[in-house]
């Protein structure tokens, strides 16, 4: 896997991060998590947007992120688990991994991918 990829894969980890802060931020120092995990996954997202296709970079993001809030949601605060709901998610995420197999780099920032 390569830098931008990497960079999108870490902006997701972040993305559960602040969506799950805005819903359980009680205090200060909570909320300024949040607040940094928001800036530093969408700096990421900028980031690897600069040499992979931005649809592409976008879904991968938000798909993964939707991923991991869904299993945080599961292990973590006690939702009800549904097959429904798992078996959606393994689509979802089929879908993610086709994009990104067939996703080329860009050689130059602007280029064609």
């Amino acid at each position: 896997m390569n830098r931008n990829w990497t960079y999108v894969l870490i902006a997701a980890l972040f993305e559960v991060g602040w969506v799950v802060g805005l819903k359980h931020a009680n205090n200060i120092l909570e909320w300024t998590g949040t607040v940094i995990a928001i800036i530093v996954s969408f700096g990421l997202l900028i980031l690897s947007g600069k040499r992979l296709p931005v649809g592409t970079v976008y879904a991968v993001f938000t798909g993964l992120g939707t991923t991991g809030t869904v299993l945080m949601e599961f292990l973590v605060f006690g939702e009800p688990f549904k097959w429904a709901k798992v078996i959606l998610i393994m689509v979802l995420l089929t879908g993610i991994i086709g994009l990104k197999v067939i996703t080329k780099e860009s050689a130059a920032e602007g280029a064609e991918a």
